[in-house]
């Protein structure tokens, strides 16, 4: 087993330049958990002012929500492949010593940059099963991916259909004269039903107390962060999203045995991936937000997590987005583009970081407090400024360095040495 990391020239551009887009993309979704009330992800009608918040809630749903992570932990699972097999492969040591630095700077992104929305923390944990089965043949990780799939989408089907009957039974005792007269079960079902909506929906004076802690200062904004952090933590990934990270794993597993994420497929492989993937992810996620704003977004049909057809919909759209993206790299178009993505893929780490840097320094007390003070359209005006800023800067960087600053110390703590920065070295 090797113990060196990958030159620069062993690098496989496709990878980066996926890496780029899907780290751009994941703000798509996550500027709304740092600019908006805790409620407005999971709910949105939470948070919907005017007919421009509605079409972009729309538009992002149909087009990424789901998607760009699916993307990321695509090629994570592709980049755990690349560490530990072939004649360079690594050994478990180091892959679960580099899995552990992983999950620090996951947990001081969650706590110390006040975003408990953070996935670096879901990764290294998933991807400390990945060694497990780094040989198993990509038929085998497709297989076991595609049932973890199935059983999630079972799991939030029966989220639906157990949530509908609780919403139910809460309509017919908020209806009742007098609800002690009512069967058991219907009461305890309507309890269900304001336990779980609970969750999603805000009071005035709950608001108000959000808004005084995230917008008060650092310690006000770290002190309400705890306990989003912690409910994230301890119930949310082990239930959700932990399954999540792990099916798309094994998936770019078997992508990248099948040679699928280098590019080494055919241009007519790579179009009926495109076709193929942006139809049935369009179709899908149209008709969820059809569905959801036919109902005034009620909370059990804007819920992604009570989609049965979730996971069909991200599938689709992150082949899509695969399959056109690797056609560009076939074909060498867009150079300049490809380049500059790459880049901000080589410096994946720095720059999640730096999305959690940026907004915790707009948004709360720590700096500007403007948490709430934007609407959900025009957060996507920060999403571009900071694209353009790391389109422009990883680029900048990667050409008078080696790796970024973030990826140089995550090897040096991995190799237990410290390589060179600078090109000149």
């Amino acid at each position: 087993m090797s113990a060196a990391p990958v030159a620069d020239k062993d690098r496989i551009e496709s990878l980066d330049v996926l890496r780029g887009f899907a780290l751009l993309g994941i703000l798509l979704m996550n500027i709304i958990g740092f600019g908006l009330p805790s409620t407005a992800y999971n709910n949105p009608g939470s948070w919907m002012p005017g007919a421009a918040d509605v079409f972009v809630w729309g538009g992002i749903d149909i087009l990424a929500e789901g998607a760009m992570r699916c993307l990321f932990s695509i090629l994570f699972g592709a980049g755990v492949v690349l560490f530990t097999t072939g004649a360079a492969g690594k050994s478990g040591s180091l892959h679960y010593k580099r899995n552990f630095w992983l999950l620090l700077f996951g947990l001081f992104d969650a706590y110390i940059l006040l975003w408990n929305g953070d996935i670096l923390v879901n990764y290294a944990l998933a991807g400390a099963l990945l060694y497990l089965v780094r040989n198993a043949a990509p038929g085998r990780l497709l297989a076991m991916a595609v049932v973890l799939i199935v059983l999630m989408s079972m799991m939030y089907g029966g989220t639906q259909f157990g949530m509908g009957l609780a919403r139910e039974a809460a309509t017919v005792v908020a209806a009742a004269e007098d609800p002690e007269t009512l069967d058991e079960s219907v009461r305890q079902g309507a309890a269900q039903w304001e336990s779980f909506a609970g969750d999603f929906e805000l009071s005035e004076e709950a608001l108000a107390a959000e808004y005084d802690a995230r917008r008060g200062s650092y310690s006000s904004a770290f002190q309400w962060n705890v306990g989003a952090t912690n409910n994230m933590l301890l119930f949310v990934l082990p239930l959700i999203l932990f399954w999540d990270a792990l099916a798309m794993m094994l998936l770019g597993m078997a992508l990248y045995k099948y040679g699928v994420l280098q590019g080494e497929r055919s241009t007519g492989f790579y179009w009926r991936l495109a076709i193929g993937g942006f139809a049935v992810g369009l179709v899908t996620n149209s008709f969820e937000v059809y569905r959801a704003v036919s109902h005034n977004f009620a909370l059990l049909e804007s819920f992604a997590y009570a989609q049965p057809t979730y996971h069909v919909g991200r599938l689709g759209m992150a082949m899509g987005y695969l399959g056109v993206i690797l056609l560009l790299v076939h074909k060498g178009a867009w150079a300049a583009l490809r380049r500059r993505l790459a880049a901000v893929g080589r410096m994946a780490l720095t720059n999640y970081l730096m999305h959690s840097l940026i907004c915790m320094l707009i948004f709360t007390g720590a700096g500007f407090a403007l948490l709430g003070e934007l609407t959900r359209a025009e957060l996507y005006l920060v999403v571009v400024a900071i694209w353009i800023l790391q389109l422009v800067l990883s680029p900048w960087w990667l050409a008078r360095y080696r790796f970024g600053p973030l990826e140089w110390l995550w090897r040096g703590l991995t190799y237990g040495r410290w390589p060179a920065l600078s090109h000149a070295a």
